[in-house]
Parts: C-alpha cells; structure tokens; sequence
C-alpha cells in the first residue's frame, strides 16, 4: 500500500486513486524520502473498478468493489468503497485533518455501523485488510530513519523505517520500500508488538494521466496464514463528482 504534517490517504486507497520524476539525493535523511513520497502528484478526485481475491488455505473468494474518492483541501479527503459483488457493502471513510478519520459501514442488511477507534483492527469485509489500512496517516506520528537499500521485484529502493512515537493504532512500526526514480511506496512491512505481522506490496505500475498507480496490490499475512489481492480494472482521475455522493446518507 503509498503511505503520512500531511494526512495521506489509507495505504490502500491511496495506491487504488494515486510522481515525481526525480532521482534521491545519496545525502537524503528517511524523512526527506518519505516527505518526497506524499509530494508525487495525485488526483483531485478519482474512480476505480477492483477485483478483490481472498485467499485462504486451498480456497479463494472473489469480491468486487468500486471506489469513489474526492479532496477536500489539502489534508482532508472523503472515500466511498461500494462493493458490487457478491454482497452489497459500503464503507465510508471521511479523513479529517489533525483528528481520526470517521468511518462508517453500511451492510447489506441496510444498517449503518460507525467503526470506532477499538474497532480499527478488525478485518474488513473477511480480507487481510484491517479498517486500519483504510484509514489516513499523519506524517507526524513517526520517526523515520534510512537503514540502506534493496531491491524490490527488480526495482531499486530505498529502505525506511517508521517507527510510531506513540502507542495506539494496530501497527507500531514499518518498515517502507520507496522506489528511488519516483518515490512510489513499492513495498510496505508492517509490525505489530515488535514482531513483523503482514506485508503490502504494489505492483504494475502504471502511468495514468500523470499518476503512479499501482494495478495489482498484495496484503500477505507474515505468518503464512493467507493474503488478499487487489486488481485494478479501470480507474479515472479528475472526474466531476458530486459532493453529496460522499454524505452519510448515501449509504443507504
């Protein structure tokens, strides 16, 4: 998943709706790395069809979902996810600028569920996403620190660690493959209690309209336990969308 004074979209769908054409400094602190990747272009508002595959031992489950995701000024973002097969949920995330994000779930039943803070580690829609890596990030709340450089799927990267000042949230650290030709978040560790929980990385990176996006888009389980899958079947930037496709009653 790209992930962070700024609040960045979620890691997902900020990767889903994602350039600076610019090699890094050998001089560069992690922080300036990281701040070079929040500064790549991207889109004032966006839509995405995706295929989601849930894998889970021998079996996997095919879900589908549309996004639909629009800024608000310069720190804020709102973004609908309307799953279309095979069940009817939407997620509604409002990002706010210096408080947590407000989300709510709308199930197929017709009832709205308001996700609090305590809720943010579950799985989202029985995926190896947790609500979590729905949510935005702050820059602010971590430290960050260069450790060197590796290799990602033939990309050459620079390797970051973000470590959380404080305590709260599911993760207390990452660990962040930036690729060095245009800052993209090619591949992202997550830790929890110290311990390396699950990873994400992009793939297919494409150009659209001037944005870096990442057309395929794996969450794999450390333990080995499972991974789900996005694939990108269309997306379109830049797009008029009207404001109260973003209200709560829109989920209904």
């Amino acid at each position: 998943m790209n992930t962070l004074q700024k609040k960045s979209l979620s890691i997902t769908v900020t990767l889903v709706v994602l350039a600076i054409f610019c090699q890094a400094a050998l001089a560069m602190t992690g922080k300036e790395i990281i701040d070079k990747s929040q500064e790549v272009t991207e889109p004032d508002s966006g839509t995405s069809t995706v295929t989601m595959l849930i894998h889970g031992g021998s079996k996997v489950v095919e879900k589908e979902f549309e996004i639909l995701s629009k800024k608000y000024g310069e720190n804020g973002a709102k973004v609908l996810i309307s799953f279309t097969k095979p069940t009817q949920i939407k997620l509604l995330t409002h990002m706010n600028e210096g408080a947590e994000d407000d989300q709510w779930l709308s199930l197929s039943s017709g009832k709205i569920k308001r996700i609090t803070a305590s809720g943010k580690d579950k799985s989202f829609v029985n995926s190896h996403f947790t609500y979590e890596d729905l949510s935005s990030r702050n820059d602010d709340d971590y430290t960050y620190e260069l450790i060197g450089s590796e290799t990602v799927n033939g990309d050459d990267c620079h390797k970051v660690t973000a470590v959380k000042k404080e305590a709260g949230g599911v993760y207390d650290k990452a660990v962040l493959y930036v690729r060095k030709t245009d800052y993209v978040v090619m591949k992202a560790e997550l830790f929890k209690k110290g311990a390396l929980y699950k990873y994400l990385e992009n793939a297919d990176v494409r150009d659209i309209s001037g944005i870096k996006t990442p057309f395929k888009i794996v969450m794999t389980m450390a333990d080995g336990s499972g991974k789900t899958e996005l694939i990108v079947q269309k997306v379109q930037y830049n797009i008029p969308l009207e404001d109260n496709l973003f209200n709560k009653d829109a989920l209904r």
